[in-house]
């Protein structure tokens, strides 16, 4: 799987998320403007020492990373309002999952342009305005993963 975080803009949730592409054998893709130096402490911490175990590519601008995808690329775009909720999708293993910035989410024109692959997470509480981002990366991760009968899982 590939999770793709578009303008990130808190340290600990790229950390967090970067140790969960570790522990999944996923390809994380960050794509700028960050909010943070990739040396900050914060992101370090959050992602301990799984950065090294993390397979893992900076893009300059959404442009430059849709430039190198695959033909065949699968992306699915999870943002609030999505007209398919996240468990309704049908995952493939090199599927994009995208995510946008914590304070803003995805550009509404990238959204406007993908609304076939547009997922959401229920919200059943009006007055909260979202979940964290690396909860997000998270649940629908692991849904795909779960899709694909959890391959290349280590027993102990």
């Amino acid at each position: 799987m590939n999770i793709v975080l578009v303008e990130p803009e808190i340290p600990p949730n790229t950390g967090n998320v970067a140790r969960l592409c570790a522990a999944t054998k996923s390809t994380l893709h960050l794509i700028e403007p960050f909010g943070f130096k990739l040396d900050d402490a914060q992101l370090k911490r959050a992602g301990m020492d799984y950065w090294q175990q993390v397979e893992w590519r900076r893009w300059k601008s959404w442009t430059a990373f849709a430039e190198k995808l695959p033909a065949n690329a699968r992306l699915w775009f999870v943002e609030s309002n999505g007209g398919k909720i996240y468990s309704a999708a049908k995952f493939l293993p090199d599927d994009y999952l995208i995510f946008g910035r914590e304070t803003a989410g995805l550009p509404k024109q990238l959204l406007a342009q993908h609304r076939e692959n547009w997922l959401r997470i229920p919200m059943f509480n009006a007055a909260s305005r979202s979940l964290n981002l690396s909860n997000c990366v998270a649940l629908v991760l692991f849904e795909a993963l779960r899709q694909q009968g959890f391959a290349g899982e280590i027993q102990s």
